[in-house]
Order: C-alpha cells, then sequence, then structure tokens
C-alpha cells in the first residue's frame, strides 16, 4: 500500500484515543538571514503530515536547540534549498500514526528519537529506517542524538586519544562540550574546559573536568601558558574566532585540534570571524600539528553504533546529559514552538548549562 491503511483506525488514532488534527503549529524558514527571529516564523495552521507506507508520524515531546540551527536558517548547509522549508534538526515523542510497512517494527505508542529536518513542528513523518526506538520518552535521550554523537564520533574518530593525553574542550558546559569532557576522561585523559560562569565551572567539576577556566575572570592564554607549558595534545574547538587562535598557539608537539563548529561566527551575515590564519602553515610544520573539521552528516555510517553505545551509558549511569529547560531565563522554562525563538537567544547568549532542550506540551491528555 502507498500510505498507512486507513480501514486500520487505530493506525490513525493516536494512542491516548483521541484523533490526530488536521493542522498544526510548526515553524518555517520564510527568509535566509543569520537572524533566527528574522529567519522563521511561526505557521499556526499548517496540516498535519500524513506517513507513507516506511513512516511513521511521531508527536514530538521534546526538540533540542543547535547552534547550528541558525546556519540552516542562513542557508549555509544547501544553498540551493529556497525558503519556506522547514527547520530543527532532532525531536523526540510517541508514535501516533504509521505506515503498514513501518508497523512491522512499531507500534502506535512507541517512543521513539530521531535526526531530520523538521522538527520544530507539533507533528513530524519520519522514516521508520531513521528512527530510534527508545524505552520511554526522556529528554535526556535527546541530548544525545546530536550533541552526544557529535562528541563521540569527532572524537573517537580524530582525536586520538589515550591515557595521560591533555585535552583542552572549549564551551565545555554546552550541550556538546559536557559529553566531550565525559569522554575525554572516560579515556583517561586530563581534561581542561572553558566556561562562562563559576557555577558552569562548578558543573563541569561535577562530571570530571581537571581544570575548569572561566574566560570572564581568568585569562585562558596565560593559564595554558603557566599551567600547561608543554601545549595540549587534543582540543575540541566549537568557539571560533581569538579562541580558535589561541588554542592552535597551545598546541603541543603532534597536537591535534578538532573543529566541530565556530559559534561565534554564526550569527554574523558571512558566517565567520576572521581567525590570524596566514601563519597556519608555519604553525602546524613547526609542531607537526594537525587541524580536522567533523561534520555529523559526513559520520553517518557511524551514527547507530555511537548511538547505541551512548544510550547504554546513559542507562547504567555511566554518563551524565544534562538538560537546560531555560529555568534559569528571565521568562521561564521553554514550553510550546514559540519558545524556540528564546531558547535560540538564550543559546547565542552563553547563559545554557547542558544541552538546551524546549518542551512540547499537548493538549491530550498524557499518562506517561
Amino acid at each position: 500500500r502507498p500510505i498507512l491503511d486507513m480501514s486500520y483506525s487505530r493506525h490513525f488514532l493516536d494512542f491516548q484515543g483521541s484523533s490526530i488534527p488536521s493542522s498544526m503549529k510548526k515553524l518555517v524558514v520564510t527568509k535566509l538571514s543569520p537572524n533566527f527571529r528574522e529567519a522563521v516564523t511561526l505557521r499556526q495552521d499548517s496540516p498535519v503530515p500524513l506517513p507513507g507506507d516506511g513512516d511513521l508520524l511521531v508527536r514530538n515531546r521534546f526538540v533540542g536547540i543547535n547552534a547550528s540551527d541558525i546556519n540552516y536558517s542562513a542557508g549555509r548547509y544547501d544553498p540551493s534549498v529556497k525558503p519556506p522549508f522547514d527547520i530543527g534538526f532532532e525531536g523526540i515523542g510517541d508514535v501516533v500514526a504509521l505506515g503498514l510497512s513501518a508497523s512491522a517494527d512499531y507500534t502506535v505508542g512507541q517512543a521513539v528519537a530521531y535526526l531530520k529536518a523538521g522538527s520544530f513542528a507539533e507533528y513530524t513523518v519520519v522514516p521508520a529506517k531513521q528512527a530510534v526506538p527508545l524505552p520511554s520518552v526522556k529528554p535526556e535521550f535527546l541530548t544525545l542524538m546530536v550533541s552526544g554523537a557529535t562528541a563521540y564520533i569527532s572524537l573517537k574518530e580524530l582525536g586520538e586519544l589515550s591515557e595521560g593525553k591533555k585535552v583542552l574542550v572549549t564551551a565545555a558546559a554546552g550541550g556538546t562540550g559536557q559529553f566531550a569532557v565525559q569522554l575525554a576522561k572516560k579515556a583517561k585523559c586530563h581534561v581542561i574546559g572553558t566556561c562562562s560562569s563559576d557555577e558552569k565551572g562548578g558543573f563541569l567539576k561535577s562530571i570530571g573536568c581537571d581544570r575548569t577556566i572561566n574566560y570572564k575572570t581568568e585569562n585562558v592564554e596565560s593559564v595554558l601558558r603557566k599551567d600547561y607549558p608543554e601545549g595540549v595534545d587534543v582540543v575540541y574547538e566549537s568557539v571560533g574566532g581569538k579562541m580558535f587562535d589561541l588554542a592552535l598557539n597551545s598546541l603541543a608537539t603532534k597536537g591535534r585540534l578538532i573543529i566541530i563548529g565556530f559559534i561565534t561566527g554564526y550569527q554574523n551575515p558571512t558566517g565567520l570571524q576572521p581567525v590570524k590564519a596566514e601563519l597556519l602553515p608555519a604553525k602546524l610544520l613547526k609542531k607537526s600539528a594537525s587541524i580536522r573539521g567533523f561534520f555529523l552528516n559526513h559520520y553517518l555510517s557511524e551514527y547507530k553504533t555511537a548511538l547505541k553505545h551512548l544510550l547504554k551509558m546513559y542507562e547504567s549511569r555511566d554518563l551524565v546529559c544534562e538538560v537546560d529547560f531555560g529555568d534559569m531565563s528571565p521568562e521561564d522554562k521553554f514550553t510550546g514552538l514559540e519558545s524556540v525563538f528564546r531558547a535560540v537567544d538564550y543559546m547565542y547568549m552563553g547563559k545554557n548549562t547542558g544541552k538546551i532542550v524546549v518542551e512540547l506540551p499537548h493538549s491530550v491528555n498524557s499518562k506517561l
């Protein structure tokens, strides 16, 4: 059958017994701009999509905020895509309808997470092959989908971590930084983390960070020069600009700098803050050092294995998955799609500790 079998009415009833609405709210990029509020529009009455034969219709309960949401709304990932287009990279929720083929592996009411564009919506169609079945709908699971997987795969494939290596993690208390710190510690490395407050420093110490540097009160360059005169072996870098220059200069002989982003440049029209790159060849040669870029989409062949491993670590309490719902933000917790705009602002102001997650409440009485 090309689409779900409508003769099985339970396939098109959500598991609380109320029918799926015909329209929903979702966020849509209507204009390319690095200013998220300018680029994105909240649509109130978009049609709820129908799942095809191999698809699930997921009612989103939690969606994740990523620094790269702005890159996507600015049209930097695929310049051929023209507005309007859906936005949001990851979600977690309940299967409320599914196609016939998909029903071989999934049932209505099942908890799933997914990595797919279009999660900033009340309902998202997800190919069953791309869904990740979960024991329950917990926001902690969502932290692993992009942030955890990015840290795990990049450090495994590019980090060459081993006991005693010195690892510098920039923006260490952020969504992905928290995992880089923990995974480097599990590899028996000495971990240094930069952050913007003493509260974040306390969180970093609680997850094993050996040395925290509050860049608002300490000079990062001076601390590294004084405490690590031989340099650091690996840098997990997501800030860009001056922090990139500083990290590059702090590399030890044969050191490796892994770029997973450059958040300081994302809100700029060009997307880049200048770095002092003209001396780069000399700097790398002098130290036999290397710089590697990492973009999760290029490592999707490793994704399922990485996620399985991370889920196992979390369930055995071997991994802290810190979630930030914006409880400390001026207008309170991030609830509902309209709060995605605030959540993106909150991230770019550097306020978050852990992964920023937005909860999507539903009028249906949930028993979960």
